[in-house]
């Protein structure tokens, strides 16, 4: 019974370890390039715009323009 409450304090902590508030002023250095996962961002915009005009549509990547390629 004692190690089944261990275990459940630690998974408990494990959870909540990540979470925190970002003040508006620390949001500056969380935005810094070192922060992006992909290594080449601008060779990502071009990937996803070709998917968008093949496939017609967009949405859930930041672009606004339509299946026509133009935007």
């Amino acid at each position: 019974m004692k190690r089944f409450r261990l275990l459940i304090f630690l998974l408990f902590i494990l959870l909540f370890v990540g979470c925190t508030t970002v003040q508006p002023w620390e949001r500056e250095s969380l935005s810094s390039p070192l922060m992006i996962f992909d290594k080449n961002p601008v060779e990502k915009g071009i990937k996803i715009h070709h998917i968008e005009f093949r496939e017609g549509s967009s949405g859930a990547t930041g672009s606004q323009s339509g299946g026509c390629g133009c935007g």
